[in-house]
């Protein structure tokens, strides 16, 4: 199938989902309330429910009631927009499961001074019986509180001694602590944090609210920020439907009510691109990195990613650089972040830089030698999530790019002692840093590489000038995301910006670079691709691109936009949106278009959608068959793209 062909069935698959995309941001909805009838859905309590143009309208009476959904859920996604007028009091209920007296679950306020998270028991007609509020969670990358306490089997619900609760290690804390020290020791630690503030809550006003239960972790959004989350102590075993409150005084309205059952996790049916043939080197999580060199000389490019070298031309041989062994996606970060391969001795021999977030060690090549190699800490501190390797200073030599002693700085080596401290140049003010989000390329025309970043860039002072820290031109390239591409999009002859806008959360774009008659450079946004709420090139939404690079994989003489989705980022929880997506990779395609915003626009290409990207990966002609293949390495392992778009070169022929 051609690349116009998959392209169009994209967007007839799109077309078909974006009425379930319109729903919420961080995720599809199994379900959207749009209708004017209240079926499947009963009333418990006073309270006068109705439903008009797909709102639902809660009117309180006496103590307040309740609208309960007919269906259970354990793990749910919920998402609304609502609204209390006067001195109305709502919130959700969620596990509403039934007891001998009533029903039980947790509710999340969301009452004006009282965004929380309780246990709440309610009698059979729905009256409040006890309300306990909720411990906080015990951090944004924990799923299961109670396994952060124990271990074994005891953490598992079921077993004879199941794990205690959060609110139970808590409770337990906080009683030691009320008592007295026994002589000769210390005393006890306090147990538990204090309560959160919540969002400002206006009464008459919109605000849309975001709760994720999985596990035993409750986590809200509001408004589109994080307003913080609690530990259940149901032990991860409370079912029951969701239900809406209406209280106080005042009607209460919600609109686009959604939700998602968390529990089924779906893979997607494998997809390669015909485009490409994909090769598994290492079935195991090592590495959020790759890089490509000729480490044992034998005239072959070799592959490096996390703790190995893969021998080419086949790359079914490994060999340890450094000590090696695997992850726990679910709960580990790999130390494998970002990785260089170069000759940084200067030996003839490519040796291997490794970043793990704080120090950059150099690894030297041992020559041929079978052993692990030997290691320097050549930059003490990267405070990065990515490093670029490139030529910054024009002298035919890489330079490693990062963020580092709260600045944007660059290093290289001491030729005459090249495993020693390297030698930094500061390029920004030490304002601090984006752990995400940086590039390299010319954006003034002058010949000379700039640097950017999400806040702007960085002009080169001319060569041999010894101006720290560099002009700063301020514009607005998004959050912080991967690689930012530098290159002419659409034609025009002026350098533009490409780049993903938020790492952990959604977005991809290009900035048009513009000039007025005094030569001011400025920038245009024009969007490629936004959340589940947007529509997008090709129709086309994952989030998470933590990673991207930039190649002309299709031979149009253009540069391609190759990103992807870095699946569990922060671990195995809901603290980045949509952590179950595909893992995919995609190539964008610039096709230049006068009748197009800006003058271009992105086609994606779907390459694979169970790999995805990690911090950094590569773009290479591997087999040197003029055709650029991608080299990827993350938590589903590490993986070739073969570039199979163009005919293979033939063999010289003989003399």
């Amino acid at each position: 199938m051609s690349r116009k062909s998959l392209y169009v069935a994209a967007i007839a698959i799109g077309a078909f989902l974006s009425a379930l995309f319109a729903a919420s941001q961080n995720f599809v909805p199994d379900v959207v309330f749009k209708g004017s009838s209240l079926n499947g859905w009963h009333k418990l309590g006073p309270s006068e429910w109705r439903a008009e143009e797909g709102e639902i309208v809660g009117s309180p009476r006496k103590s307040g009631g309740w609208l309960v959904l007919d269906k259970g859920y354990q793990d749910i996604a919920f998402y609304a927009s609502f609204r209390c007028t006067g001195g109305c009091k709502s919130g959700v209920l969620l596990r509403a499961g039934k007891t001998a007296d009533g029903s039980k679950g947790i509710y999340v306020s969301l009452a004006e001074g009282d965004v929380n998270v309780y246990d709440l028991t309610l009698d059979a007609q729905g009256r409040e019986v006890a309300r306990e509020k909720l411990p906080p969670g015990p951090g944004p990358m924990i799923r299961m509180a109670a396994a952060r306490f124990t271990s074994g089997e005891e953490q598992v619900p079921g077993f004879s001694k199941p794990a205690p609760t959060r609110a139970e290690v808590l409770a337990a804390a906080a009683a030691a602590a009320a008592k007295p020290p026994a002589s000769g020791t210390a005393g006890a630690g306090r147990g538990g944090r204090g309560g959160r503030g919540g969002p400002a809550m206006t009464a008459g006003e919109w605000h849309t609210v975001q709760i994720i239960l999985d596990a035993d972790i409750v986590g809200i959004t509001i408004d589109g920020r994080n307003a913080g989350s609690a530990s259940t102590n149901d032990r991860m075993m409370g079912f029951g439907p969701i239900a809406l409150h209406a209280a106080g005084e005042g009607e209460v309205r919600f609109r686009e009510v959604s939700y998602k059952d968390l529990n089924p996790k779906v893979d997607p049916k494998e997809i390669v691109s015909p485009n490409f043939r994909m090769q598994r080197i290492s079935d195991f999580y090592y590495g959020w990195c790759a890089a490509a060199a000729d480490i044992n000389h034998d005239g072959v490019l070799d592959i490096i990613s996390g703790p190995f070298y893969y021998l080419g031309p086949d790359y079914t041989e490994r060999h340890e650089f450094t000590a090696a062994r695997t992850y726990n996606p679910s709960n580990q970060f790999t130390q494998g972040m970002v990785n260089f391969a170069y000759d940084f001795t200067g030996d003839g021999w490519p040796d291997i830089l490794v970043v793990d977030q704080r120090p950059i060690y150099l690894y030297v090549n041992p020559r041929g030698e079978s052993r692990r190699w030997d290691r320097y800490n050549v930059v003490p501190q990267a405070s990065t999530e990515l490093e670029l390797l490139k030529d910054i200073d024009g002298d035919g030599i890489p330079e490693v790019l990062f963020g580092g002693d709260n600045a944007m700085e660059y290093a290289k080596p001491d030729p005459a002692n090249p495993t020693a401290p390297w030698i930094v140049h500061r390029i920004s003010e030490k304002n601090g840093v984006n752990a995400h989000g940086m590039g390299v390329g010319d954006i003034n025309g002058d010949g000379r590489m700039d640097v950017v970043s999400s806040r702007g860039w960085w002009e080169q002072p001319p060569k041999g000038s010894n101006q720290e820290p560099w002009t700063f031109h301020e514009a607005s390239f998004g959050s912080g995301g991967a690689e930012m591409g530098v290159y002419d999009v659409n034609g025009d002859g002026l350098n533009d910006v490409v780049t993903a806008l938020a790492a952990h959360g959604w977005g991809l774009a290009w900035f048009e670079q513009k000039r007025d008659a005094q030569g001011t450079i400025s920038f245009v946004q024009h969007k490629i691709m936004g959340d589940f709420s947007q529509k997008n090139a090709g129709n086309v939404t994952f989030s998470e691109p933590h990673a991207s690079t930039f190649a002309d994989i299709d031979g149009d003489g253009i540069l391609d936009f190759l990103v992807g989705k870095r699946s569990f980022s922060h671990l195995e929880s809901y603290l980045d949106p949509d952590p179950y997506g595909p893992s995919v990779l995609y190539a964008y395609h610039p096709v230049r278009n006068p009748k197009a915003e800006g003058g271009a626009e992105f086609v994606p290409e779907l390459i694979h959608n169970r790999s995805g990207v990690g911090s950094h990966f590569i773009a290479v002609d591997l087999n040197h068959d003029g055709a650029i293949d991608i080299v990827t390495s993350t938590n589903r392992g590490t993986f070739i793209f073969w570039n199979q778009s163009r005919p293979a070169k033939k063999p010289a022929a003989k003399k």
